[in-house]
């Protein structure tokens, strides 16, 4: 995985020494929020089960003055999830500030979801985010406070075709982050949702012919395409002090998608 470039982006100067942890952040809108929280300076964490994408990513950007590090987690395995952010924890200190990026959004007709698949989807897209929100939420208090920014799409608010677990899902995120900031507010923790648009990733191309990348940009107010780098931007801000008095609330990164 080669990261996007990112250092043209607005810097951020208290999210320098910052302890970041991303989910799913080996390829894509992932790779792309790793890639910008290393260009500000912050010690990086990511999870992922792409061993090779992930491995590639993180020397490439240990190699250009990063600090990042890979750790292989199964976000389905809450146990296991759970134990490597105490680990980590009890290693480096606690997390300043979780990225909550993980999941899939493999195509299903409704007709072809069974009891076992509606578990899985869940699992992938949003059973983990409460868990690793929960375990990074006790050193977030200890230190004062966090910041908490979740992905979810905008998918759901088109109301698009064969992803009915994916949108549930999705939509389900924006519920969480109002209540986690609400809940969370006293402690100065802040958890918000960024909303991306169509992100031109590798594995959304396999989803759209050249005709259908251009009724994407037909159907946005802004001409060209979104990048893995125009949500890093957005989420950099909102984990940053500048967002300091920002929660509860989504925010779009979609060119205006309608």
């Amino acid at each position: 995985m080669t990261a996007a470039p990112v250092s043209q982006g607005a810097r951020y100067p208290s999210l320098a020494g910052k302890r970041v942890l991303v989910t799913g952040g080996g390829s894509g809108i992932g790779a792309g929020i790793v890639a910008g929280f290393a260009a500000q300076g912050a010690d990086v964490t990511f999870f992922d089960i792409a061993q090779d994408d992930s491995l590639a990513l993180a020397e490439q950007l240990t190699q250009a003055g990063g600090t990042v590090r890979f750790e292989h987690v199964d976000l389905k395995d809450i146990a296991a999830l759970q134990a490597m952010i105490a680990a980590l924890t009890e290693q480096a200190g606690g997390f300043d500030v979780l990225v909550n990026n993980a999941a899939n959004d493999d195509r299903h007709s409704i007709d072809e979801v069974t009891e076992a698949y509606w578990d899985d989807r869940l699992s992938v897209n949003l059973k983990h985010m409460f868990f690793c929100a929960q375990a990074v939420i006790p050193a977030m208090r200890e230190k004062g406070g966090g910041a908490i920014v979740n992905l979810g799409s905008i998918s759901w608010h088109l109301g698009l075709n064969d992803l009915i677990l994916y949108q549930t899902c999705k939509a389900a995120i924006e519920g969480m982050t109002r209540s986690l900031a609400r809940d969370l507010g006293r402690d100065n923790i802040r958890a918000t949702c960024v909303i991306p648009g169509n992100v031109r990733t590798p594995r959304q191309l396999k989803w759209y012919t050249p005709e259908g990348e251009a009724e994407i940009i037909a159907a946005q107010c802004l001409d060209g395409r979104l990048m893995p780098q125009d949500v890093a931007a957005m989420v950099m801000f909102l984990a940053s002090d500048d967002a300091k008095l920002v929660t509860g609330h989504s925010y779009f990164v979609d060119a205006g998608w309608r």
